[in-house]
């Protein structure tokens, strides 16, 4: 058995380590490394004798400003194309791309295999442009993966779902707001890149879980994991639904965003269980 010798680029990521844990569970069939892309000391490290590299290094979920936008450039594009080519020079012969959801620039709506996309913010900018000068280098010996995950959620992640989390311990009440959202649970992401890497495949990917999540299903699913009881009422859903578009807070929470179409569904863990998985200790999430 012929075993994948796997590069992780970018330290203490959540993405990175959960796919490092992953794969612990066949020693046999992968070798994974991990370098921190923070100095420039990775530009001294070979990358030769590595089947992938697996570039996770990026910033997000802060509050961009005038001043750090530049940031978003620096890191999220020229580090991962840097490091796209530097894989490329010393032989790797698949890199695989954490993008986003995000160069789609959507709060609301379908994706489909025709959306273009038109991001609006720099995470999302930066992450596109990124894409776009990675995918220059492909060719029959350099396999790149590009990967565009909506929302994932899973145990020991910051961002969003650890707001919802927290409020839906604590609410009694929730707008039955019927939505559908795609979103991804980290194992199910996890083993999706597992099957890239098996494949040495190549090419822009959207994965998600086999199931859309209804907002209010999601916390009533959270609220019964720490035996809690969460009604939802309809009364304010025409307020909702008035300012969805207005307010991106709501249009997050409450609407609908969606891959449809040309999409990979990860069959692994299933809605309920995910969650259940997801609470059984401290969590949260990113998007």
């Amino acid at each position: 058995m012929t075993t994948k010798r796997i590069l992780i680029t970018g330290a203490h990521s959540y993405v990175g380590t959960s796919f490092e844990k992953w794969l612990s569970q066949w020693p046999d069939k992968y070798h994974v490394d991990t370098i921190d892309m923070r100095d420039g000391t990775w530009r001294e490290k070979s990358f030769e004798g590595y089947d992938v590299v697996f570039h996770v290094a990026g910033i997000a979920h802060r509050k961009e400003t005038k001043e750090n936008a530049h940031e978003y450039y620096e890191i999220n594009r020229d580090l991962a194309v840097a490091t796209a080519k530097k894989a490329k020079q010393d032989g790797v012969s698949q890199f695989i791309f954490m993008s986003t959801m995000g160069v789609y620039g959507m709060l609301t709506g379908v994706i489909t295999k025709e959306t273009v996309p038109n991001p609006k913010t720099h995470y999302g900018k930066s992450k596109l442009q990124a894409e776009e000068q990675i995918q220059e280098l492909s060719d029959g010996s350099f396999k790149v993966v590009i990967l565009r995950p909506p929302m994932i959620y899973g145990k020991n992640c910051t961002g969003n779902y650890a707001k919802l989390s927290a409020f839906a311990k604590k609410t009694p009440i929730f707008p039955a707001i019927k939505n559908k959202r795609s979103m991804i649970y980290i194992d199910n992401l996890c083993e999706f890149i597992r099957g890239l890497v098996d494949l040495n495949s190549f090419g822009v990917y959207k994965p998600q879980n086999a199931e859309y999540v209804c907002t209010s299903e999601l916390v009533i699913e959270i609220a019964k994991t720490h035996e809690k009881v969460v009604h939802v009422i309809s009364l304010i859903n025409p307020i909702i639904n008035l300012l969805i578009d207005w307010f991106n807070v709501l249009g997050k929470v409450f609407g609908d965003l969606t891959y449809i179409d040309d999409v990979s569904l990860c069959y692994r863990f299933g809605f309920i269980e995910s969650v259940k998985l997801t609470e059984q200790t401290s969590i949260m999430v990113i998007d």
